[in-house]
């Protein structure tokens, strides 16, 4: 069941949460007009500041959910700090939602690597040159440091990653979907974890 239209109960909701992650996805991607694998990510820093943006889901499997960044950035250091992250993926088109949260660990130098060169070359030289979060006096500053790094890897198509980018997957404890309902009531299923089972429950709107 893809639909939570006719769920009486908690145990007709699909068992495994990634097969049901990934079917709305895919009803997603056929309909969302721009980035359906948009989603709003969650950090706590040091302080216990809480802090969120939009960032892209770019991998998920039965280990988690991976999105790429700038280990120096903001939401690195955050992660450094608290390695624990939420995310929120919202999909108007469906009227659906998907809440996640969970550990964070790092994902290996290997598929970091692939990530970082399956973009295109320009994203990369951009990735590099950039302090990501840290202030920039000039915009000209990015673009010469670009223009820098575009000239020393000249002839170069895929530019060295760097050793602080790379790829971070929120290893799932509790997965929330959400789907609209009629005159708000919606309908909710929560899974969370125990061991290597998920616990099905629903939950009132």
């Amino acid at each position: 069941m893809d639909t939570f239209d006719n769920l009486e109960n908690a145990n007709q909701a699909p068992a495994d949460p990634f097969a049901l992650f990934s079917n709305w996805m895919a009803q997603a991607e056929a309909r969302e007009p721009n980035d359906p694998n948009a989603m709003a990510l969650s950090t706590v820093d040091a302080d216990g500041m809480p802090s969120v943006r939009m960032v892209l889901l770019k991998d998920y499997d039965e280990r988690g959910f991976v999105f790429y960044t700038n280990g120096h950035s903001r939401k690195g250091d955050a992660l450094n700090a608290n390695p624990v992250a939420g995310f929120c993926i919202h999909w108007k088109s469906l009227r659906r939602q998907i809440r996640a949260e969970g550990r964070v660990e790092r994902v290996s130098e290997t598929e970091s690597d692939e990530y970082f060169h399956s973009r295109s070359r320009e994203s990369q030289l951009a990735a590099a040159a950039s302090d990501q979060s840290r202030p920039l006096d000039h915009y000209s500053a990015l673009e010469t440091r670009v223009k820098t790094l575009e000239a020393l890897y000249d002839g170069t198509m895929d530019i060295p990653r760097p050793a602080h980018w790379g790829g971070y997957r929120i290893i799932p404890s509790r997965i929330e979907f959400w789907q609209d309902g009629p005159h708000r009531m919606h309908h909710r299923v929560v899974y969370t974890r125990d061991g290597d089972i998920w616990v099905r429950s629903m939950l009132y709107p």
